[in-house]
C-alpha cells in the first residue's frame, strides 16, 4: 500500500489545497499504473487543513491516521508513506509508524534549522528515500542533504537522488522521477530487486549515496 501526501502550507487552518491534491492524484494513477502488477494500491491522503502549524504537525498527524485506516481496512500489509514538500517532511515524521516500511520523500520542507533538529530515530528499520532537484527555489536541496547525512549514521537503508536543473515540482524530469518512485516503491513493498541505481545508492557510503545523479532517461529499460 502507498500512501502519497500532498504539498501544504507552513501555517493554516483553511481546507486543503485541491490543487496539490490533484498533482498526487495524477502522480497516484501512474503509479498505480506501474505497480499494477504487482497488485498495489494507491492512496492519497486527504488532510484535515493544509498547514503544518508549528508543534502540532497536523500533516504528520493526518499521515499516522491514514496509515492507521491502512490497518482497519487491510490488515497487516506493509505501507510506503510518499509525499512531496510538506508532504515530504509528513512522511518522514510519521515514518515510526508500525505499519510503515518505506518512505519517499521528494522535496521535503525543511524550515531553518529543521536539517539539524528534525527527529530521525523513527527511519529505523525502514527504507528510505529523498528525492530533490539542484534547482528548487523554494526548499534549499542542501537541507534534505544534512538530514540524510545525519540519519544515514545510525540508518543505512537510505538513499537520497538529486535532479539536476530542476525545481521544486519536479516537473523538468517527471518521467524519470516516476520511474525512479515506482521502482523504490515495488522494491520496498514487494521485495523486487532495486533497479542498479538505487540499489548502489542504498549500499554505498556518505556521500556517494546521498547525491547519487538521477540520470536522463532513467526508467526507459526499466521493467521488472
Amino acid at each position: 500500500m502507498a500512501l502519497l501526501l500532498p504539498d501544504g502550507e507552513a501555517d493554516s487552518h483553511r481546507r486543503p489545497s485541491s490543487y496539490a491534491y490533484a498533482v498526487q492524484l495524477m502522480f497516484a494513477r501512474r503509479l498505480a499504473r506501474e505497480g499494477g502488477p504487482d497488485g498495489l494500491a494507491v492512496h492519497v491522503v486527504r488532510y484535515r487543513w493544509r498547514g503544518w502549524n508549528a508543534s502540532d504537525a497536523d500533516l504528520a498527524a493526518d499521515a499516522e491516521w491514514a496509515a492507521d485506516e491502512v490497518v482497519r481496512r487491510y490488515g497487516d500489509v506493509p505501507v510506503c508513506l510518499a509525499g512531496h514538500g510538506m508532504g515530504g517532511r509528513a512522511a518522514l515524521r510519521a515514518a515510526g509508524h508500525t505499519a510503515v516500511t518505506s518512505v519517499l520523500a521528494m522535496a521535503p520542507w525543511l524550515p531553518d534549522g529543521a536539517a539539524e533538529t528534525e527527529p530521525v530515530r523513527q527511519l529505523a528499520g525502514r527504507r528510505v528515500l529523498i528525492v530533490h532537484g539542484t534547482d528548487d527555489e523554494r526548499i534549499d536541496p542542501e537541507l534534505s542533504f544534512r538530514l540524510a547525512e545525519r540519519a544515514k549514521k545510525s540508518h543505512r537503508d537510505i538513499c537520497r537522488f538529486e535532479v539536476h536543473s530542476d525545481g521544486h515540482a519536479l516537473r523538468q524530469h517527471r518521467a524519470e522521477v516516476v520511474a525512479l518512485a515506482a521502482d523504490f516503491v515495488r522494491g520496498s513493498l514487494f521485495a523486487r530487486s532495486y533497479a542498479r541505481p538505487v540499489a548502489d545508492a542504498l549500499a554505498a557510503p556518505p556521500p556517494l549515496g546521498l547525491r547519487m545523479p538521477l540520470a536522463a532517461g532513467f526508467g526507459r529499460s526499466l521493467r521488472h
